[in-house]
């Protein structure tokens, strides 16, 4: 082991036996339970994580639990959580687990990176984890500590600097307990090494970091450029027919992909018109239609939050000035049971009302 690899790992993993958190899934073993936390982890805040990953484990305790039940008990279980195509994912690879490998996760990293959702993080998280594989792991908490010891240039997202970051990783990970050293990284970051107002004077491997000895910590990473946001006009149609509301599942991919919702269509700029949001919604539903009256936005939210089957429904907080929830009547649809669903958006085609 050469020097620099040894001034970090030794002290890094001797900080994490002493200071390291007390979480739930670092108690356990299990491979599965621990793919669960990993997944839940990405873009999600440890304590938010905790309480849903004790429900989730409980209502599925194996692969085979989750593989065997239906899709919109999983996404209702994550709400609250976002970012459902992590569930779509989780649930898709319970099948494939089940399906190709007796329901056990397996142990090679290159078995784990063909199952769905496992990207390089997710497969050296778990290969490290639970089975003790050399395998690196780069968070974005991982990314900042390497960045900062190696002073390794670059935004995040950049190419070039995601490689130099993985070399390292990949370099350090080589030796005993790669899965503590992982989590050992990514737990300096989240406490010590945070992105503004680092601690370095309790850091374990400060006397390493070439960005604290330049005394640039604060350039490194370079800053993130964000995407501008897209702002959008919808027209959200409340179909009532009794006490039922027809929702719609939007299409698996793109923005709230899977979830319900309110059927809805975008508008170009200018006032949004009731023969403008008519066309528009009739192009959604491909339904003989006519509107009633307009709800405005607190109409969204009421009819959103009362489903009483706690299905995931989207709702676009970050366009809500410009969404205008419209009574909608469907002068074919005929009578149905308590609460309706729509299975799927057909262009030309009527939707139809779905019971429990």
């Amino acid at each position: 082991m050469t020097a620099p690899r040894a001034q970090v790992r030794e002290p890094l993993l001797a900080w994490f036996d002493a200071h390291k958190r007390d979480l739930p899934w670092r108690r356990s073993r299990d491979p599965y339970a621990i793919w669960i936390s990993e997944v839940m982890l990405q873009q999600t805040q440890v304590p938010t994580v905790v309480p849903y990953w004790r429900r989730f484990v409980e209502r599925f305790p194996t692969a085979e639990a989750l593989a065997c039940a239906p899709l919109s008990e999983v996404l209702s279980l994550w709400r609250g959580l976002g970012y459902y195509a992590r569930a779509r994912n989780l649930h898709r690879a319970a099948k494939a687990v089940v399906r190709e490998h007796g329901g056990k996760l397996p142990s090679d990293p290159q078995k784990l990176r063909e199952l769905p959702g496992f990207g390089r993080y997710t497969t050296g998280a778990v290969a490290s984890i639970a089975f003790d594989q050399a395998a690196p792991a780069v968070d974005g908490n991982a990314g900042r500590v390497l960045s900062r010891l190696f002073r390794i240039e670059g935004r995040p997202g950049d190419a070039r600097r995601e490689a130099r970051l993985w070399a390292k990783a990949t370099e350090l990970v080589d030796g005993p307990r790669p899965g503590d050293f992982n989590q050992a990284l990514m737990e300096l970051g989240a406490v010590i090494c945070r992105p503004e107002d680092p601690s370095c004077l309790l850091c374990p491997v400060r006397g390493s970091c070439a960005a604290l000895r330049s005394g640039r910590i604060a350039e490194y990473p370079g800053a993130k450029v964000r995407p501008a946001r897209k702002h959008l006009r919808l027209a959200v149609a409340v179909c009532r027919r009794s006490s039922d509301v027809l929702l719609g599942m939007r299409e698996e991919k793109g923005l709230f992909g899977g979830l319900w919702e309110l059927p809805c269509a975008e508008l170009s700029g200018g006032r949004s018109s009731p023969s403008r949001v008519l066309f528009a919604l009739r192009g959604t539903l491909g339904a003989s239609i006519r509107l009633g009256e307009s709800l405005g936005w607190q109409g969204i939210r009421a009819v959103s939050a009362a489903d009483p089957r706690g299905t995931a429904v989207a709702i676009f907080h970050d366009a809500h000035p410009d969404q205008t929830a419209w009574r909608l009547i469907d002068r074919a649809v005929r009578p149905s049971v308590r609460i309706a669903y729509l299975t799927r958006y057909k262009a030309g085609e009527r939707p139809h009302w779905l019971g429990r």
